[in-house]
């Protein structure tokens, strides 16, 4: 039995070769090295069993959307394999940022002041410092995570000054109606505006185009996994 008729989804080294191949011919398109991006594996309801074969395939970043879902598979595998870096990619309640610091590696999903106020109280009680993102709603959609544009600013400066985080980048999750590149252009002027180097933008969708727009960490899922169930 092959690994896609054990699991239900495709081979994710199969995934991986496709995604790898894309992502360098973006950069070479952007005149960029592919080093220079970071994929970052969107594992959302992938098992332990399902992840294996990714990391066998040597994919070492990963991407988790809820943090309960990633205490349930995480430490098991970083006891098989302590090389590997998870990141929160989905929106963070203030309540479990306790449980996000002493998970994640990076949180891309930084939005508000009380949040910036919860992860600075965990980082000084558990000595963490996850690398963080602030997420940038680049279309004012009420239905999404983010903070809007024009409170960016107010929102890093807090960040910065009076919490001491480690903000590292920002990211943005585009309207799935509209093309990506006007929300790829936003996010990397406003990175470039603050002295930002890290850009997490793009999925499976577009992360080609958003790595020609300046991405830095690319999520993508389904053409890794396989569509979600």
């Amino acid at each position: 039995m092959n690994a896609t008729e054990a699991s239900g989804r495709p081979d994710p080294a199969v995934g991986l070769a496709e995604v790898r191949a894309a992502i360098a011919a973006a950069c070479l398109r952007a005149h960029r090295t592919p080093e220079s991006v970071t994929l970052v594996a969107a594992s959302k309801t992938v098992s332990v069993e399902g992840l294996e074969p990714a990391v066998a395939a040597g994919q070492l970043v990963y991407g988790e959307n809820r943090v309960q879902e990633a205490q349930g598979k995480w430490p098991l595998l970083r006891e098989r394999h302590p090389e590997v870096e998870v990141h929160l990619i989905g929106p963070l309640q203030t309540n479990k940022a306790k449980d996000a610091v002493a998970l994640f590696d990076v949180i891309h999903s930084v939005d508000r002041v009380d949040l910036c106020r919860a992860i600075a109280r965990r980082c000084a009680e558990q000595g963490r410092r996850p690398s963080l993102f602030i997420q940038v709603n680049t279309g004012a959609e009420v239905q999404k995570a983010g903070v809007l544009p024009q409170e960016l600013d107010a929102l890093l400066e807090a960040c910065r000054s009076e919490y001491d985080l480690d903000v590292a980048g920002l990211m943005c999750i585009p309207p799935v109606d509209e093309p990506g590149e006007p929300h790829f252009e936003v996010l990397a002027a406003a990175a470039d505006r603050h002295g930002l180097k890290s850009l997490s933008m793009g999925m499976s969708s577009d992360y080609a185009r958003a790595i020609e727009y300046g991405a830095t960490h690319v999520r993508v899922g389904s053409a890794i996994f396989g569509s979600r169930a």
